[in-house]
């Protein structure tokens, strides 16, 4: 990945002022190392009528594929020829924005303890990325930048010379001018804008992106007519992070237009209000009802059987009475997202060697099953269709035989509490079926008869007097002494 910026000037102010800013020196090539590869600045030429700044990024493509998104110790299986063959180490993404925060940071943040004076001033800036991948075509390149300030120049890059035919690939060649900004302003600009024109980020957007974002987009960024676009693509599309970015970004352009303070505007609750406590998901609740009957149990050893996103295999990390965590599930996709979740690839050793993912089907029998002490399968059986259910008891209750497994399901009793859902409908769209408590109560006790458990039910949520609960627990307990033994 390769980026200029250009700068002129004259005998009183020379353009070399350029290595200040950057803390940089022009006669000197320098290379960072980085998690994916290794950062080179250089200075093409630096004179003092013109000074330009140049900022390779050579990937490494099998780092790049060990500690991206879903990768590392640890991490979801996925041997795609994909991960090594793509656009990564050529076409200016996040990781290039990532290299320049950390290579420029003091240019970035605005400061120069060797000419203090320099940051503060705009200076005539050329910024050129010969390859970028922009998700929109050159318009939304040009809807972008221009709001800003900049005198944009930007050329669709052909999808091949030798076949005009075929039209434009979706990257571009883009040059940017402007007087108008100092050298901070317009690295935050390309801090922010890279990625978001390529739609795309190596990592794992967590919540803390939001207050990058609206750090780095001080000043620039509420007023922006594509805010909305902006902020989607920034946090990765992440709907409850760019709502709370978006909600931020109003207060502070209210502030702006009212001249005040983002707290004077922000005051509408008083503090005893904003103190109330909120009531807890259902989904928290789920999950702490779990971690619970496993301590109950006596459980060190677990298996969470379609585990999704691994939200309770995050939950059993933090306790350390669960010596071993494996997390399970059909889809690549969502192991994954569990993946960046966990932050496997930044997990210490000690932690790692507690944790595994691993894709399966639980219609199938599995000898890595086998040998844990519990097994959970929570909101998993009602995604199945009824005639695949006796293959799923077999694999678990027949074949794993874990000493404890517990089982979570909708009550579709508990379903006309809900105002938002139409009457008739099941909670989620991918729901095969919801059971009553007699249904359940019925399906439960019958595995356990046919395996040799005991079964007991537990409320989950708040148990009301007509309908009963949210949803509803099953507690099997292996009870043949045989079996029990040898587990």
């Amino acid at each position: 990945m390769f980026l200029t910026i250009t700068t002129t000037g004259t005998p009183e102010q020379p353009a070399t002022d350029l290595g200040y800013l950057l803390h940089k020196h022009p006669d000197k090539a320098q290379a960072f190392s980085t998690s994916y590869g290794t950062a080179h600045v250089l200075y093409p030429e630096a004179e003092a009528g013109r000074c330009t700044a140049a900022l390779l990024l050579e990937v490494d493509a099998v780092a790049l594929v060990r500690r991206g998104k879903g990768k590392g110790r640890g991490g979801a299986p996925d041997a795609a020829l994909a991960q090594y063959v793509n656009d990564r180490p050529y076409a200016a993404s996040s990781l290039l924005a990532v290299a320049l925060s950390g290579v420029f940071s003091s240019a970035m943040k605005g400061v120069c303890n060797a000419r203090p004076e320099l940051p503060g001033q705009p200076r005539p800036l050329r910024v050129e990325v010969p390859a970028l991948p922009a998700r929109g075509g050159p318009d939304l390149v040009r809807k972008l930048f221009e709001p800003l300030g900049w005198t944009v120049t930007v050329e669709p890059v052909p999808l091949d010379t030798e076949f005009p035919d075929w039209g434009d690939s979706r990257y571009v060649r883009l040059a940017l001018e402007s007087d108008a900004f100092t050298l901070a302003e317009a690295l935050r600009h390309l801090y922010v804008l890279l990625p978001v024109l390529d739609d795309a980020k190596h990592y794992w957007v967590a919540p803390d992106e939001v207050d990058k974002l609206l750090r780095v987009g001080e000043g620039w960024l509420p007023g922006h007519p594509e805010q909305r676009l902006i902020t989607s693509r920034y946090l990765s599309r992440r709907w409850s992070l760019t709502r709370q970015a978006t909600e931020r970004l109003e207060l502070v352009r209210l502030a702006e237009t009212d001249d005040s303070e983002v707290e004077e505007i922000d005051n509408a609750v008083e503090a005893e209000t904003e103190a109330e406590e909120k009531p807890t998901p259902l989904a928290v609740q789920r999950r702490e009802a779990i971690v619970t009957a496993l301590r109950q149990s006596g459980a060190a050893r677990v298996l969470d059987l379609g585990c999704g996103q691994g939200q309770l295999v995050q939950t059993l990390l933090k306790d350390p009475a669960f010596t071993e965590i494996v997390g399970v599930d059909v889809s690549m996709r969502a192991l994954t997202i569990a993946s960046r979740r966990l932050k496997l690839d930044r997990m210490g050793e000690r932690q790692a060697s507690r944790v595994q993912l691993f894709q399966g089907s639980l219609a199938y029998t599995d000898v890595r099953l086998k040998g844990y002490d519990a097994a959970v399968l929570s909101e998993v059986i009602e995604h199945l269709d009824l005639p695949r259910l006796p293959a799923l008891e077999y694999a678990v209750f027949g074949s794993a035989r874990p000493r404890t497994v517990l089982v979570t399901t909708p009550n579709v009793e508990y379903n006309v509490r809900w105002e938002s859902l139409p009457a008739g409908h099941v909670r989620h769209g991918d729901h095969r079926f919801e059971w009553t408590r007699a249904q359940f109560r019925a399906w439960a006790e019958a595995v356990a008869e046919r395996h040799g458990y005991g079964v007991a039910f537990e409320p989950v949520g708040p148990d009301d007097p007509e309908v009963g609960p949210p949803t509803q627990m099953a507690v099997f307990t292996l009870t043949t002494p045989k079996e029990a033994k040898a587990a």
